[in-house]
């Protein structure tokens, strides 16, 4: 009792670290930074450096000043 296998590791990794996988690349990050997620801290400022990074598609959705 009191010890983690590495069946939590995987599970864990699994449900936070899958997800950050496909969703890291399209913030134009690399995608090996989902391993980080094995970090319990990471898990919580993935959420923060998504949210307020500058995506690559911000350029193609904001509207155009013509004058």
């Amino acid at each position: 009792m009191g010890s983690i296998s590495i069946w939590h590791w995987l599970i864990f990794f699994i449900f936070f670290g899958v997800p950050y996988w496909f969703i890291l690349p399209r913030a134009g990050l690399s995608k090996w930074l989902a391993l980080l997620g094995l970090i319990p801290i990471f898990i919580f400022l993935f959420p923060w450096l998504l949210v307020f990074r500058k995506w690559p598609g911000d350029e193609r959705a904001a509207p155009s000043k013509a004058s």
